[in-house]
């Protein structure tokens, strides 16, 4: 009589909980946003990894760094896309604490699909799935779109400083020095230094006759003003933007 073997099926032996990475971020301005706090963050993945049973291997924390610089190219980010493997969940809170561009957010969808990784985004849910991807590069595209608005602004601000003779941040423009600090933050008025605003002058002159920025910048320098070539270029510019604000 023929025999078979006999398989028993053991019910104490449980599958093993899949694998969670999660990424947070916020940027230098939104620090004190308890909305979007770094705790507030991790708090809500730890209950979702908890509710759907996930074993939480590690926090990725990307502090002080702009949502418009690519994950990859982040500190923590980078690291993230290093450690996920084939059957992983990637959490974030929000779409725009991990993406605030279009085209990165549609990469690295694309990637995490091909590679059988889930994104979840707490408040899309599962954008790795035929439904939700439209949503989510929609809603990139929109993120990337306000961040071109605050862009025009802040260049605006600094246009209309520049026209009543205040500087915000950074290094003495070329032709100017720094007078006392008036209005609110970084601002400081703006003093003309005679002998650069005359050099300014012979900038603009050599730049009409057909002068390229390096023999522009060798007269400079030859006349004791020790400047780039892109020093040249920005002063051949901002006197461009002063002639077209007039």
């Amino acid at each position: 009589m023929a025999t078979r073997k006999l398989t028993t099926t053991r019910f104490d032996v449980q599958p093993a909980a899949q694998r969670a990475w999660a990424y947070t971020r916020v940027s230098t301005q939104e620090q004190a946003d308890s909305n979007i706090s770094l705790d507030e963050q991790q708090h809500r993945i730890a209950a979702r990894c908890a509710e759907n049973r996930w074993t939480l291997e590690r926090v990725y924390i990307d502090a002080g760094i702009s949502g418009s610089t690519p994950l990859a190219r982040r500190p923590e980010g980078a690291k993230l896309l290093a450690a996920v493997r084939p059957g992983d969940v990637v959490l974030a809170a929000k779409l725009d604490r991990m993406f605030r561009n279009a085209l990165d957010a549609l990469q690295t969808i694309q990637t995490f699909k091909r590679q059988r990784i889930s994104l979840w985004l707490l408040d899309l849910g599962d954008v790795c799935n035929g439904a939700n991807e439209l949503i989510v590069t929609v809603l990139a595209a929109v993120a990337q779109h306000e961040r071109g608005l605050i862009s025009e602004r802040i260049k605006d601000a600094k246009a209309n400083l520049r026209r009543n003779g205040r500087h915000l941040g950074g290094g003495r423009p070329f032709g100017w020095r720094f007078g006392e600090a008036n209005g609110h933050g970084r601002a400081r008025e703006l003093i003309p230094d005679p002998e650069e605003q005359a050099a300014i002058a012979e900038i603009i002159r050599l730049r009409t006759e057909g002068c390229s920025l390096m023999a522009i910048r060798d007269t400079m320098r030859a006349q004791g003003f020790p400047i780039s070539h892109q020093l040249v270029a920005n002063t051949i510019a901002r006197h461009a933007d002063a002639e077209g604000t007039a």
